[in-house]
């Protein structure tokens, strides 16, 4: 069974005058993807990820 929670509002999903089907596909998918969790930006977390080694650096013979 599904719950109400499951589904978006239909003022989301409703087509804007002189929209295609996709454009409204490509308009949904986007906020789709907007509304998914951002990974942390900045900070320590940014910082760590710079300070990685490389794949190739721990293996020196591997380069000329």
């Amino acid at each position: 069974m599904s719950t109400d929670d499951d589904h978006t509002p239909a003022a989301e999903t409703a087509a804007l005058p002189g929209e295609t089907p996709v454009q409204r596909a490509l308009r949904l998918k986007k906020a789709a993807i907007d509304a998914r969790p951002k990974p942390p930006r900045g900070g320590r977390f940014q910082r760590e990820q710079a300070a990685r080694i490389k794949s190739g650096a721990s293996r020196p013979w591997m380069s000329k």
